[in-house]
């Protein structure tokens, strides 16, 4: 399948990949997390996008599952970007922003919440390509803490974008 030209500027996300970061916030404690995240796309002008992650012991080991997301990936002209996430927990962000080369910074536009879920209210996330590698920052506002520090990682692209796995 061919690949919109629109998604030139963000098709170095395609394919999967795994790796292993760090999460913390003021309500939580610190502990290391692995992650698989891929991004497909079906030659429509957008990407989609699947996130999991899950706690690791001190050892790596995967110790039970943690977040979820979901999403699509949109460019627009003059190297701007719409990105609307899904969480199980109840929560959908639309964040907006823009690529320059191999780095995508968005930031929260909308946040909207179910009656169950926790409070949330703003999210930053930063991606950049270093090395081959894909590494990202993402800060949150939820539970009255203001915007900070909430996640960050490194990913190893390990396989290739799947044409036959998004038709």
């Amino acid at each position: 399948m061919d690949q919109h030209p629109d998604l030139e500027s963000i098709a170095f996300l395609l394919g999967r990949w795994e790796g292993a970061g760090v999460i913390g916030y003021p309500t939580m404690e610190s502990a290391n997390f692995g992650q698989e995240v891929v991004f497909g796309h079906n030659g429509k002008p957008f990407l989609t996008y699947e996130s999991r992650t899950w706690l690791l012991d001190a050892e790596g080991v995967k110790v039970r599952p943690l977040a979820r997301e979901s999403g699509f990936w949109r460019i627009l002209p003059e190297r701007q970007l719409e990105v609307c996430i899904a969480h199980p927990t109840g929560i959908v962000e639309i964040y907006v922003g823009e690529v320059v080369f191999h780095k995508i910074e968005l930031r929260t536009d909308i946040v909207a919440r179910t009656v169950t879920s926790k409070e949330y209210s703003a999210g930053h996330r930063l991606y950049g390509l270093v090395n081959g590698n894909l590494m990202y920052a993402y800060d949150m506002a939820a539970v009255g803490q203001p915007l900070q520090s909430h996640a960050s990682a490194e990913l190893k692209k390990v396989a290739d974008f799947d044409p036959g796995a998004d038709a």
